[in-house]
């Protein structure tokens, strides 16, 4: 059994218009060449696959065989990659990116990521992304690796070199515990009171900001590098800390947390900056991003 030849760009493209034209001649019209051009495209790409494309006989409107509807699902495959492809050089030779990877801090409210991730996919479709989530410096230390080209941060509490940095907003905190948790049961508290109660902890896995505590007032910690499962253990009612107001909006709104009012928790906003190399700063589609980040604060 021969194998089937390799159909050109230009034939399958003609079989798209004819199917979507519905005729030969409307095919023609379209792409304005004559009607025998069209029927001798569509001839030669049968003779190259070795199967009939659309049944001529018996009919006046060209109608794709089984065969014929199997590679007409291919040939769209294919004129749509190509159409990427060139979509993607086009970007490049304007100086667009052939990628952006972004690093973002694990307590931008989900709503602002998918935001933005959203009206870059629409405004960049051909650029790939690359997402990193993680917490407090490991966002610095993948942007100093170049890993990403941009990091959304919380606040740095160490002076870095070669950093550039743009405010876009803060992220409101709000300290809680489970509705049986002894903090939660009483009235009014005084200061010391939580320090008496394991306090949940964000913990850095980076080398950037180690050993730096933020927001911390407890005297008996418990470390986690996971913001979900922090979220889980104060469901659980293990201990209380410190978690974006707008993760555990519904929570609170159900009972299943409540705020605290602590006399000496002063830290209840969390700035957010977008920060870049300065060597390296950021292209077209990652300065865009930077922007419309900037734009919801």
């Amino acid at each position: 059994m021969s194998n089937p030849g390799t159909p050109t760009l230009d034939q399958l493209q003609v079989l798209l218009c004819v199917v979507e034209t519905g005729s030969f001649a409307a095919a023609a019209r379209r792409l304005n060449r004559a009607t025998s051009a069209i029927s001798y495209a569509i001839d030669h790409l049968e003779l190259q696959l070795g199967l009939p494309v659309f049944d001529r006989v018996g009919t006046r409107k060209p109608e794709l065989t089984e065969a014929g509807k199997a590679v007409l699902a291919e040939a769209r495959t294919v004129t749509h990659g190509v159409d990427m492809m060139r979509a993607r050089v086009k970007g490049l030779l304007e100086g667009l990116e052939a990628e952006v990877s972004i690093a973002v801090d694990v307590m931008l409210p989900t709503a602002r990521l998918v935001d933005a991730l959203q009206a870059f996919q629409v405004s960049f479709p051909t650029i790939p992304l690359r997402l990193h989530v993680e917490a407090l410096g490991a966002i610095t230390q993948l942007v100093l690796e170049k890993t990403a080209v941009i990091g959304i941060s919380g606040p740095l509490n160490t002076s870095l070199e070669g950093l550039d940095r743009r405010h876009i907003g803060a992220v409101r905190l709000v300290p809680v515990a489970a509705p049986f948790h002894p903090l939660a049961r009483h009235g009014k508290k005084s200061p010391g009171d939580a320090r008496n109660h394991i306090q949940l902890v964000l913990t850095d896995r980076s080398n950037v900001t180690a050993g730096q505590d933020f927001g911390v007032i407890g005297v008996k910690t418990w470390r986690l590098a996971d913001l979900g499962s922090k979220h889980a253990l104060l469901l659980a009612g293990v201990g209380w800390g410190s978690m974006p107001e707008a993760m555990v909006r519904g929570d609170i709104e159900a009972g299943r947390l409540v705020p605290l009012d602590l006399p000496d928790w002063h830290v209840n906003t969390y700035d957010m900056h977008a920060i870049y190399r300065t060597d390296t700063p950021p292209g077209p589609a990652a300065q865009w991003l930077i922007e419309r980040f900037a734009g919801q604060a």
